[in-house]
């Protein structure tokens, strides 16, 4: 079975209460965008392609196609969130090409620190 390698950086992030979709996927570690993206939060985070703000931080994992569709399901792709690759920078300075979910508009408090945090 093929995987595919995603970036997470709110509720499916260790400690938080959507990690269990990730517990059967392999961790690969942390990282942040290359990109500069908009993170808000309103309780869940909203990632906005639109305005570059800051990097945003989270984790990779490896996951399976049951995995990715769950997900897909979780996050609304396409319709809600919209799921695309996008370069990482992984904790060892690799750069890593990774599927990670974007929201269209703004939603709640900008987050400048490009962290999502309880």
């Amino acid at each position: 079975m093929s995987t595919q390698t995603i970036f997470v950086y709110g509720t499916l992030k260790r400690n938080f209460h959507n990690h269990h979709y990730l517990e059967t996927s392999q961790y690969l570690g942390t990282g942040y965008t290359k990109s500069k993206y908009a993170l808000y939060t309103a309780g869940i985070p909203f990632l906005i392609k639109a305005d570059p703000v800051s990097h945003v931080h989270g984790e990779l994992y490896e996951v399976n196609a049951v995995t990715l569709k769950q997900l897909d399901l979780l996050e609304g792709h396409p319709d809600w969130y919209c799921r695309e690759q996008v370069e990482i920078i992984s904790e060892t300075n690799q750069t890593i090409t990774a599927w990670l979910y974007f929201y269209p508009v703004p939603n709640g408090r900008l987050i400048h620190s490009g962290i999502f945090e309880n």
